[in-house]
Parts: C-alpha cells; sequence; structure tokens
C-alpha cells in the first residue's frame, strides 16, 4: 500500500530530491540546474513510499490565488500502479486544507492524458520547457 507523506525533515527531502534526480536528470536528461532551481525552499515538498522505499515525489507552490503542481514524477518500474493517482489526490487534499481549490500545473505532453483523467484541463498551445514538450493545464474544485 502506497503511503503519501508531506516532507518535514532532511532525510525525506533527501529521497524527493533522489526520486526527481533519478526521473528527471537521469531519465530525461533534465539539466541539474534547471531541475533544483529557486522554488525548493518556498514549496511544499511531497514524497510517496512503497513501504520504506521512496517511489515518487511532487511540489506544490502557493501563487496569488492557486496551487502550482511541480515536479510530480513516479520511478519508471512504478508507473501504472496508480501511485501517481495516490500522490497527486494526497498534493490536492493538503491544498484544499488550505482553502485553495484551483490548481495549475505544466505536464510533459506524454503525461496529458494522466492529468485529465484526475480532471484537469489544457489551457495552452505545446511548448517547450528543460526541451521537453509541455502543456499548461488547470483545475478548479
Amino acid at each position: 500500500m502506497f503511503k503519501v507523506e508531506i516532507v518535514t525533515d532532511d532525510s525525506q527531502l533527501k529521497d524527493a530530491f533522489s526520486i526527481r534526480s533519478k526521473v528527471f536528470i537521469e531519465e530525461q536528461n533534465v539539466p541539474e540546474e534547471e531541475e533544483i532551481d529557486q522554488y525548493e525552499s518556498e514549496s511544499v515538498h511531497f514524497v510517496i513510499y512503497d513501504g520504506d522505499a521512496a517511489i515518487g515525489a511532487g511540489r506544490i507552490r502557493f501563487v496569488e490565488d492557486y496551487a502550482k503542481v511541480e515536479r510530480v514524477c513516479v520511478l519508471k518500474e512504478y508507473r501504472g500502479t496508480g501511485a501517481g493517482k495516490v500522490l497527486m489526490e494526497n498534493m490536492e487534499e493538503q491544498v484544499l486544507k488550505r482553502n485553495v481549490n484551483k490548481f495549475v500545473l505544466y505536464s510533459q505532453t506524454h503525461a496529458e492524458k494522466f492529468y485529465k483523467k484526475l480532471g484537469y484541463e489544457t489551457y495552452s498551445d505545446i511548448f517547450m520547457d528543460a526541451g521537453i514538450p509541455h502543456v499548461a493545464m488547470k483545475k478548479q474544485i
């Protein structure tokens, strides 16, 4: 059973960065200086675990009147298991507790269908970010 934790200590933050590094830097060739950015300290970080093993991560930044969902990733061997959905639902739940009900994210185009299943709608043309095609998506709860 998957368990999502809000990062509260250095060990969990290390887990989040380790997953992000494996997925974005190693697998997708995103430059490290683009992956780890100036928003890390102001973001709320999340890690999803399978037992004691960190398998996915994401973060949320509060911008104006919405939550910006960022850096969502799941290890390759856990994709298609429902882990990403569990992670997203938990992240959204935490945002709603803060009385914010509008979400924005920039999805890699290959993940657009995943986010649409979660209720997000695309509101942009395709654009490049870190050399990868993306679309802007939003959801209001």
